[in-house]
């Protein structure tokens, strides 16, 4: 009797786990249809376009065909199917290796984020009453930030009784623009803001060299 209860157990058991993975399976199907795919990132079955515009490995263009020929290409080759051009009609599928893709895409996707240059805005502040030697080392300090391409926002505080001496505090605004004609241009002349003048510069932009044309005859 109870040998008999432990096999009915079992079976119940083994029942249990065959429904469970069953209904998992359902799942996972079922949350795929109902969950819209990205197309960059179709691969093999997960395409579901019925006809394709294949490219072999070796960017051979092998035609339209089915996805289930597509599908079993890639197999033989024991490579992947990847939609490369979704919005195309029909979509163009590549047969490669899904990894070695990926990892390319990445590679210079970091490359072009290396070369792109972001803006930043450095900050240089003057005084009123600021020596004009001083007002030298400050200017070679940002004149290092416009030749790195970043804008630069000079700033100069009136304290106390020292906002009775405006010009004087522009005229320095003047004199530290002036060091840098260089390598910088006054993007916007010095306005006040609240109790400071603040005056922004931009690195200077090279103009290209026109070629000059000849006009002298030889003799």
């Amino acid at each position: 009797m109870i040998r008999a209860d432990r096999h009915d157990f079992m079976d119940c058991m083994c029942s249990f786990k065959a429904d469970t993975l069953i209904s998992i399976r359902f799942y996972v199907l079922f949350i795929r249809r109902c969950i819209p795919i990205s197309k960059e990132n179709q691969i093999n079955e997960e395409i579901r376009d019925k006809e394709l515009r294949v490219i072999d490995d070796d960017g051979k263009m092998l035609g339209i065909m089915s996805l289930e020929d597509a599908l079993r290409l890639a197999a033989e080759k024991n490579l992947d199917l990847v939609n490369i051009s979704p919005s195309a009609n029909p979509p163009v599928c590549k047969i490669l290796d899904y990894g070695k893709y990926r990892y390319e895409l990445q590679r210079k996707e970091k490359e072009a984020k290396k070369k792109q240059k972001t803006t930043e805005i450095k900050e240089i502040r003057l005084s009123t009453f600021i020596e004009d030697h001083d007002i030298k080392v400050k200017a070679n300090t940002a004149s290092k930030f416009l030749k790195d391409g970043d804008k630069l926002k000079v700033s100069l505080r009136f304290r106390g009784r020292e906002r009775d001496y405006v010009d004087r505090g522009r005229e320095v605004m003047n004199k530290f623009a002036e060091c840098l004609e260089p390598v910088g241009v006054v993007e916007k002349a010095a306005v006040f803001e609240g109790r400071s003048l603040i005056m922004i510069m931009a690195p200077k932009q090279e103009k290209p060299e026109k070629k000059e044309k000849a006009s002298e005859n030889e003799e």
